[in-house]
């Protein structure tokens, strides 16, 4: 047989066996592999690519060492999950960098990071001022996470003791022109809405390139063509509003009759619907 249909059925096998390895080691960011798992990951491939371009002449051994590194690879990350000494051992240990807002330098020259390095990493993680910084440390990763001073912190809803609607993922129920029928479904939505919403907006489905339904049933939409103007939605906005319109008419019609029973019915019902505008104004207007 020909070298090159043997190198073309060896490359083939191996191919979809570095697709099932990979699939066996798991999931992970390859920028924000810890570095045994990028030199295991690394020597894997090399080990692939000599037995697949032939280099490695006898399969059998070079396929004991790609089983040597992947056993090896699995046992000591199982290793690292059930023991932190292991795991600390095989990765190492995260170091603090900035503590009481006080630079370590004695862990700076440890993890070979320079001030102008730091100073990067903080401003990538939108700190410009060293002085904002009240805790810094270095990952076994390499990441750099970062701790504000309490006055320099972002204020949250949470600070000022306001309640906000809880936000859920957005599903794209349009796709490069095409319906996603799935997605529509999760939202508990179907094709006859969302045709009723391009309708209100002029807009016909062959000219949405991304359309995404969030939490709220509002529908975003990105065009191909950037020249038209799309209305913002304002679902929550609108229902507020027909909430104020209403409690309004029953204060007005209140107003305006003589009969006390009416009146009194008017009124309370205008005060119920304001109890409910103050319990749903977090989640309508936030």
């Amino acid at each position: 047989m020909a070298n090159w249909i043997m190198i073309l059925l060896r490359t083939s096998i191996l191919f979809f066996l570095a697709l099932i390895l990979i699939r066996i080691l798991g999931k992970g960011n390859p920028l924000r592999m810890t570095p045994f798992r990028f030199v295991s990951y690394t020597v894997i491939g090399v080990i692939i690519a000599l037995i697949s371009t032939n280099i490695v002449t006898n399969t059998v051994l070079g396929l004991v060492a790609l089983g040597v590194w992947i056993v090896y690879t699995i046992a000591i990350d199982y290793l690292s999950i059930k023991s932190k000494a292991v795991h600390d051992l095989v990765n190492g240990k995260e170091t603090v960098l900035i503590k009481v807002g006080k630079v370590m330098e004695e862990n700076l020259i440890q993890v070979r990071l320079t001030g102008e390095e730091l100073l990067r990493e903080l401003r990538s993680k939108n700190v410009f001022k060293l002085a904002d910084v009240e805790f810094a440390v270095m990952e076994s990763t390499g990441d750099v996470n970062i701790l504000l001073k309490s006055d320099k912190k972002p204020i949250t809803p949470h600070d000022l003791q306001r309640k906000v609607s809880p936000a859920a993922e957005a599903q794209t129920v349009i796709l490069d022109g095409n319906a996603l029928d799935e997605p529509l479904s999760n939202m508990g939505l179907n094709r006859n809405w969302l045709s009723t919403e391009l309708e209100k907006v002029g807009v016909s489905e062959d000219n949405v390139f991304i359309g995404q339904v969030d939490s709220s049933g509002d529908l975003y939409l990105d065009l191909f063509d950037d020249s038209i103007q799309l209305p913002q939605p304002k679902v929550k906005e609108l229902l507020y509003a027909n909430l104020e319109q209403s409690q309004a008419d029953f204060l007005k019609f209140a107003l305006e009759t003589q009969d006390e029973n009416i009146k009194a019915i008017y009124s309370n019902n205008a005060n119920r619907i304001k109890d409910v505008m103050n319990k749903l104004k977090p989640y309508l207007l936030s």
